[in-house]
């Protein structure tokens, strides 16, 4: 199966999480742009994107956060 792109990704998250923390904006910002784990937003690539907005995620909570996290810390292993 094909994995869900970045971008699919940052919808559902923005659509779950209403009070985004600051610090995950910037990011999650970025990950509306891209696709895969290959891709860049400027000089950062998609796997640091990805770290830092999981870092700065830990607020946000629920089944759907739980689910979307797991996800993409598969992708970062993947990708590493």
């Amino acid at each position: 199966m094909q994995p869900r792109s970045l971008a699919t990704i940052a919808q559902e998250i923005q659509a779950d999480w209403k009070n985004v923390y600051f610090g995950a904006v910037p990011y999650l910002k970025a990950m509306h742009t891209l696709v895969s784990m290959r891709d860049k937003y400027w000089l950062d690539d998609a796997e640091s994107i990805v770290a830092y907005f999981l870092a700065n995620a830990q607020t946000w909570r629920g089944e759907t956060a739980r689910r979307v996290k797991k996800e993409l810390n598969a992708l970062l292993k993947e990708a590493r």
